[in-house]
Order: structure tokens, then sequence, then C-alpha cells
């Protein structure tokens, strides 16, 4: 069941301005387990619709993020760095102070609606998930999903949650006017390993059930193996078990990427490794001595464990998702703007 905002205990602990939002920002706090330690701000964006810098070379120009910051907490998540711009760190603040755009929805339907809209590709999720935990609360997606639909504007999202099953019936209206289609990050099927990483995701068979749903009701949906990580979680046994519950779900496409430590993600993902895997630290010294990348064979060894065509795999009749990435090499030139700061990094 999921809870309106009129059912909701919720408290207004007091307001702040944040950096790039004209108005102060209200910030709350909810009564729930699994949110006793985060508080939201409440804040009126200026525009829905982000421009994607042409030097990203991604395969679509504009994003929707309806959310800042993310309570999955995933250790190795690429958007972390984006919190500086609101004078939070990318560490805990990134997991614990969540913005919450709160008028996307008709901005959003607003821009579309303009002369000038193209109908272009518009791509969500490529910064954090908008269907973390409280969007169970705030419940924008709907909105947003409405006004592409009214729009016949082509788009994408990209989550971790089987909490994108809510809106089936809108992404079927979608899918009648547009080009529609969902990713589902799955990058392991160990339990021990998911819940080191990005411990406040759902469950893994949650997402493969949702996939086989969803592709079941004629939604294009596709499986992201990201970030694959050496040593942790690309052991052809633990990648062959997500091929394998990939085609028993029906997946479309299956696709992996490469980890890549950019800006203080390099810091964050060393720390978790002296504190949880201390063996591989010498071993990721020297993948990541030269930057933020591992080098390129070992990238091509590891996207090469989902390639089409592999000998004995179950997923070798799909085709390969070529996540476009953009790896967050470059951080925004700009300040705290939403154009400028909730750019994509992977997708």
């Amino acid at each position: 069941m999921f809870v309106r905002w009129s059912e909701l205990e919720a408290s207004k602990d007091d307001e702040r301005r944040l950096p790039g939002y004209a108005d102060g920002a209200a910030v709350r706090t909810f009564d729930a387990p699994e949110a006793l330690d985060l508080r939201f701000y409440e804040v009126r964006a200026r525009s829905a619709l982000n421009r994607v810098p042409a030097r990203l070379r991604m395969p679509f120009r504009w994003t929707v993020n309806p959310y800042r910051g993310c309570s999955h907490a995933c250790v190795y998540c690429f958007a972390r760095p984006t919190h500086k711009y609101l004078d939070m760190s990318p560490g805990r603040d990134f997991e614990r102070e969540i913005v919450v755009k709160v008028n996307v929805p008709e901005v959003l339907r607003a821009e579309l609606a303009r002369p000038s809209w193209r109908r272009e590709h518009v791509a969500m999720g490529t910064n954090t998930d908008p269907y973390q935990w409280v969007e169970g609360r705030y419940r924008l997606m709907p909105g947003i999903w409405e006004a592409l639909r009214d729009a016949r504007t082509p788009c994408s999202v990209l989550t971790k949650s089987p909490l994108v099953l809510r809106d089936l019936a809108l992404l079927k209206q979608v899918a009648e006017r547009a080009s529609v289609q969902v990713s589902v990050s799955v990058p392991t099927l160990d339990a021990r390993v998911w819940r080191s990483t990005e411990p406040h995701t759902p469950n893994p068979r949650a997402r493969l059930e949702a996939i086989a749903e969803l592709t079941r009701a004629g939604i294009p949906t596709g499986v992201l193996i990201a970030p694959l990580m050496p040593g942790i979680n690309d052991a052809p046994e633990q990648v062959e078990a997500i091929l394998e519950a990939a085609t028993e779900a029906c997946a479309g496409s299956v696709g992996g990427v490469a980890l890549h430590l950019r800006g203080d993600v390099r810091g964050i993902f060393f720390d978790w490794l002296r504190s949880q895997r201390p063996d591989l630290v010498p071993r990721y010294e020297r993948l990541y001595s030269r930057g933020a990348y591992a080098p390129p064979e070992v990238r091509r060894e590891l996207q090469a464990l989902v390639r089409p065509g592999r000998p004995g795999s179950p997923g070798a009749s799909r085709r390969m998702l070529r996540a476009p990435v953009a790896t967050g090499a470059e951080e925004p030139s700009h300040g705290p703007r939403d154009s400028a700061t909730d750019q994509p990094a992977l997708f």
C-alpha cells in the first residue's frame, strides 16, 4: 500500500536557505523506521528540464531529477559530489539530507508545452534514483509521467526500486504515445555484497521480479550490471547468476559498466574498502593509480562479462545494452543552479 501525503506523520523542523534556490526550504522529517535519521528539504525548482552538455556525448539532451541526494547510500555513487553545491558533504549528507523539488511535475508540464519543445528524449535517474524511499511519500513521478505522456515525449528511467511498478499504468499510457524504456540496476545478487555496497536499496530479487512484470506489460526493460567492481561483484559466477536471472525475467537487454571513482567518491569508496575489504586496498590502489578509471584492458575484461555471444552465457542471444556513460569525468562548471548540478554521470 502506498501512503499519500495526507496520511503521513511528518513534522516541519525549520526552514533553511539552500544555495541556488530563491526561497527557503521547508525541512521535514517523517515518523517512519526507514527515515528516522533523514531530513527532507522541500524546494521550488525554477526549471525541471536539465540540458545535458554536448561534451558528455550522451544519447539524450535532457534530464529530469526530482530529488537531490539519495537515501540508497550506495558507496560507489557517482552523484555524491553534487551535494557540495548545496554546502553539504558528499558523504553522510548526501545520504541523509535529501532535496525534494515539490513543484517539478507542474514546471515540467509548462516547459513541455512550450512551442519550442521538440519532443526530444528525456532521461530520468541519471543523477539520483527517482524511486528512492521518499518517492513513496511525495509521489512526484506520476505527475512527471503524465506530463511526458501528454506532451508525447520519448523518455526513459533508471532505477533500483520496484516502486516503479506503482506507475505501470502510466508507463503503458506513455508507451501508447511515445517510446519509453526502463532500466533496472542490479549490480549483484550476493546478499553480503548487496547489503555492504548499497545498504538501503530494495532487494535485488525484487528488482528482477519488477523487470519480469514490466516486460509482461509490454514495457521495454533492461538490466544494468553497474558498477562492476573488481574482486567484489565481478566473479564470472556472480555475473552469470545475474544473466540467468535476467533471462528468466525476459529482460530485453543487459549491459555492464566498470566502476569509476571521480572526485570525492574515490575517498569515500576507499574508506569503505579499508573498513570492509582491506584485502583489496592494494589492488584498487594499482587499478586507480592514474585517475578515476581502471586501465582500458581491465574495463574491457569487465564489460566482456556481459557481452552477447560469450561462450556459455545464458544472455548470449540478447543484445548488449551499451549503457552510455558520461562517467562523471568532468564536474559541472556552473554554480548550484538545477541545470548545472543535476547533470547525468551515468545512465
